[in-house]
């Protein structure tokens, strides 16, 4: 029975890590304008470090809290799975209840914006699950465009703005 359900996982990993290489939407390859998805990641989480046996690396994941998407994509990126691992396990000793919030870029109608932020929270939501959290833990919120991040129609702040928000 264990084998089947690594199986299945591995599958689903290897699918995933498909998905996610193949889902480029062309644009600029130069690297300029791009968003560093583990940029500013360490801040405000004073209250990180009360955990003695905690690692660095772990902390650095817990004090993650944005999770970017590509454009027009509720594909979860490896470095959101990473740190959705340690929250996972917070979230199945504490039995806390957190909500998921999605946002979008300002491109596209104000429905098709909110459908899209509702499928990004749902891809966390699905990735926590699947990590053994209670569904009833968590909440899903759609913002679409209407809560940015960064002002502005430059692709550095359309990035910072596809987003899912972990709020506890």
């Amino acid at each position: 029975m264990q084998v089947i359900k690594f199986g299945k996982a591995a599958a689903l990993v290897v699918a995933f890590g498909v998905v996610v290489g193949c889902s480029s939407k062309g644009g600029d390859t130069s690297g300029a304008g791009a968003v560093d998805p583990n940029a500013g990641y360490g801040a405000g989480t004073s209250g990180a470090g009360s955990n003695s046996g905690m690692n660095s690396e772990e902390a650095a994941l817990r004090a993650i809290t944005t999770f970017y998407f590509e454009y027009d994509s509720s594909e979860l990126k490896p470095e959101a799975m990473r740190a959705l691992d340690v929250h996972a396990k917070d979230l199945k000793s504490a039995g806390n209840r957190v909500v998921l919030e999605g946002h979008t870029d300002e491109r596209g109608t104000r429905e098709y914006n909110m459908a899209l932020g509702e499928r990004r929270a749902a891809s966390v939501q699905r990735y926590l699950v699947l990590q053994g959290v209670s569904p009833a833990q968590l909440e899903l919120v759609s913002y679409g465009e209407e809560k940015p991040a960064a002002m502005g129609s430059s692709e550095e702040a359309m990035a910072q703005n596809r987003r899912v928000e972990l709020r506890k």
